[in-house]
């Protein structure tokens, strides 16, 4: 079942002080402490919101 595809997001940088939608960007991955990582399926929608707040990520996968 778990053959879907992954990728592992970390953030490296804080929230505070960002825009409102980079923050909601963040929560919507799972991403609540820096150097926190997350396992996210690797969607388009998902894709979309790192792509968005790339500047506070560190991805792999």
């Amino acid at each position: 079942m778990s053959n879907a595809k992954t990728v592992k997001v970390t953030l490296v940088k804080s929230l505070i002080g960002r825009l409102e939608s980079h923050k909601a960007c963040a929560r919507g991955l799972g991403l609540k402490k820096i150097n926190q990582t997350v396992e996210v399926l690797d969607t388009p929608e998902n894709r979309g919101m790192i792509n968005k707040i790339s500047y506070l990520l560190k991805s792999e996968g």
